[in-house]
């Protein structure tokens, strides 16, 4: 069960950087940083819009439109910290205690 717990703990702590990756290079994008016209970046940024885009799509299904303002990173961000905070306040259970 340790193991488990270790894996769990580990996949959503590589989803956190995931996700902090791809909000701090959309704001290098937005304020015209890093340009997708370089094959670098554009890589990177259509990569994590592909790894990150099956969990926005389905949490905007249920946020309402807001024109120009995505809050779907916002949710996806902070359901991933209830999930690991979850998973460490129930560490119990996968170490038999």
């Amino acid at each position: 069960m340790v193991t488990l717990f270790q894996a769990l703990n580990l996949i959503l702590n590589v989803v956190w950087f995931i996700m902090i990756a791809h909000i701090i290079m959309s704001w290098l994008i937005n304020f015209q940083v890093l340009n997708l016209r370089q094959p670098l970046v554009a890589q990177i940024w259509y990569g994590l819009n592909n790894l990150l885009e099956p969990i926005y799509g389905r949490i905007r299904r249920f946020l309402p439109a807001t024109p120009g303002l995505d809050l779907a990173p916002l949710v996806a961000f902070i359901v991933v910290i209830i999930l690991q905070r979850a998973l460490i306040n129930n560490a119990g259970f996968f170490f038999g205690y």
